[in-house]
Formats: C-alpha cells, structure tokens, sequence
C-alpha cells in the first residue's frame, strides 16, 4: 500500500498538536469489507470525557486531475464513515490536505459547497513547517 507524499508531514504535525498516533495504518473491518485509512489517532480530553478518537485519510492532490484526486479522496471518506458506523465506532474522520491544496483546489465554489454539503471535516496541513493550521469542521 502506497503511502501519500504528505503522510509523514500530516502524522508528524499530529503528533506536534498532542495526537498519540495509534496506527499507521488503521485497519477498518466490517464483514469481508477490510480497508486501511492512512492515521488513527487519540488524545485523552479532560479526564471526565475520556479519550477522542480520529481517523484520517491523507490526500495530496497533486496528480495531472485535482478533480480525479477529490472523486477518489470522496469515495474513500465514504466508505470508511459507512463501515465506521456500521461497527458504531466513535471514531471521528477526517480528511487531511497540504495547506497548497486547501489554498488552492479547496477554495473553489464546487468544492467548498460540497464540503460543506457532505459536512466533511478536514485537517489542514502546512507541509513545510509541519504544522496543523487549521481543524475545519
């Protein structure tokens, strides 16, 4: 399984921000249905709450058709939610972009009013200083 070109940037600004990387890569299973999303990780929040939850499928966006890359980032995203819900997981998923192609490809008015539609959560990543730079929900 071929890791993305910002895989080790999105886990490494993860770990920086307080995210425990749990594994690389998470296995979802369901049924015969088995698929890796890219990152699973936890925090604990407050001792009363417990521990949060996240999987991410990294995405770079960097191929000869961004749109090409965006149809299969969202037909991953889907099928891991479905399988997560299926398996009444907690684990909350997120889709990790570089900070060029949130700036870019992610400004458009399609793409934003289809993240938006879908209420796809993203994790925005500064690949050169490592750096989480912003947590869009």
């Amino acid at each position: 399984m071929a890791r993305d070109i910002i895989h080790n940037p999105v886990k490494n600004a993860l770990i920086k921000v307080g995210w425990t990387i749990t594994a690389d890569p998470l296995t979802i299973q369901y049924e015969e249905i088995k698929v890796f999303a890219d990152l699973g990780a936890e925090r604990m929040i407050e001792a009363t709450r417990g521990e949060e939850k996240i999987a991410v499928e990294v995405k770079s966006f960097v191929s000869r058709s961004s749109i090409a890359d965006f149809e299969n980032a969202l037909g991953q995203y889907f099928l891991y939610l479905g399988l997560l819900r299926l398996k009444n997981s907690n684990t909350r998923l997120y889709l990790a972009v570089s900070h060029v192609a949130y700036n870019t490809l992610f400004q458009g008015k399609g793409i934003q009013e289809l993240i938006n539609y879908f209420q796809i959560p993203l994790i925005v990543v500064d690949i050169v200083t490592v750096e989480v730079i912003a947590w869009k929900s």
